[in-house]
């Protein structure tokens, strides 16, 4: 009964500190950028609202990237003070064996990669497949936020435009340069034009539309023929634009089952599932189904620190910690390959579940010749 309380104040201690450590660096991250995300205000017009739904989506995708980090920082955090703290001493002198808690440490491992799992393989992409169709279900609010003084803006698609100064919604030396046909309506002929440029001195923005004052449109056709036609006031409706944010999900914003069956030879018929977006499934997929694998791994090469030994270069509590970073290292920067080369894909499946059963070995080897020098 003793034994079974320790663990479990053990196990609430780890995932208490995994959590707080694991929201902690989210929050930080997400913090920086929902800051980068406010473009989608200024450069692209959407509102509040979307900006805030986009962002709070996103979160989920960061929590998934730092949760091996934070179960890094928990175990050996937890370990080190319980150390420091003389707590395993007793447990030693209470007959508990080093072995078991290391399996402890193990099997709340699996516990966080089950979690992690979970996340990275249908909530994250879920989530931010969502954040995706959330920008390509709502069109910008409003002009206002795009207007840059003295800076060109091209935030829609087809139209670049470019304001000498701004005053609430007052504008003046407006220039704008269309090469989609978005200002057709605005035209004598009902015929397209390659492009139309309007310079007006001043105007005013309503929502979704321009009134301007004083000013030109110049429309060519071909390059060739040119028409000016001069204007006092002008109403521009622009509520058909349609701005350049990305609206079709990037890769890992695809759903799990859709790119498997994407690296299964094409088994969705799907149009993206070609040429170099293939050499990326693998490499996504082995994010969200191998990499968790590493967090068992990681746990084990924590547990070193339980090991009584005279070589403390290798064994100190710096070493150890590196140890594991330099695992975190390794798959992040080998798992980027791994659509390109079948060895080295087959190396990062293979190696979380290879090096944990050899670290595994070592551990009860290391315990057994301490049992046999202390008896």
């Amino acid at each position: 009964m003793l034994q079974n309380k320790i663990y479990q104040n053990y196990s609430f201690e780890i995932i208490k500190l995994f959590i707080t450590i694991l929201l902690s660096l989210s929050l930080i991250a997400w913090t920086v950028r929902a800051v980068n995300f406010l473009d989608l205000i200024v450069e692209s017009g959407y509102s509040l609202i979307t900006y805030f739904e986009y962002s709070i989506l996103n979160i989920f995708g960061i929590i998934t990237k730092f949760i091996p980090l934070s179960f890094l920082l928990a175990i050996t955090i937890f370990i080190l003070r319980q150390i420091q703290e003389n707590e395993f001493i007793i447990l030693w002198t209470s007959g508990v064996k080093k072995i078991q808690i290391v399996n402890l440490f193990l099997f709340i491992s699996i516990i966080i990669t089950i979690f992690h799992l979970f996340f990275s393989i249908i909530l994250a992409p879920a989530a931010l497949n969502k954040s995706r169709h959330l920008l390509s279900n709502q069109n910008f609010t409003s002009l206002l936020p795009t207007f840059k003084i003295q800076k060109f803006t091209d935030a829609f698609k087809g139209l670049t435009f470019i304001v000498d100064n701004k005053f609430e919604n007052k504008i003046s030396n407006i220039f704008l340069h269309d090469d989609s046909n978005n200002l057709k309506n605005v035209l004598v002929s009902n015929q397209s034009n390659n492009t139309t440029t309007i310079i007006a001195k001043s105007g005013v923005v309503e929502d979704k539309a321009l009134l301007l004052y004083n000013g030109n449109i110049i429309s060519s056709k071909n390059n060739l023929e040119n028409e000016v036609l001069k204007f006092e006031k002008i109403k521009i409706d622009l509520t058909g634009l349609t701005n350049s944010t990305i609206k079709q999900p990037k890769i890992q914003e695809t759903s799990t089952l859709k790119l498997i069956g994407c690296a299964n030879n094409d088994f969705f018929n799907d149009k993206n599932c070609k040429g170099n977006f293939k050499q990326e499934v693998f490499p996504t997929l082995n994010r969200r189904i191998i990499l968790p694998f590493f967090i068992p791994l990681i746990a084990l090469i924590a547990s070193l620190l339980l090991i009584k030994t005279k070589k403390k270069l290798f064994f100190n509590n710096f070493s150890i910690f590196g140890y594991s970073f330099i695992i975190l290292l390794y798959a992040e920067l080998i798992i980027r390959f791994t659509g390109k080369n079948l060895l080295i894909t087959n190396f990062f499946v293979f190696s979380p579940f290879v090096l944990s059963i050899m670290i595994y070995a070592f551990i009860k080897y290391k315990f057994s010749k301490e049992a046999s020098i202390d008896e």
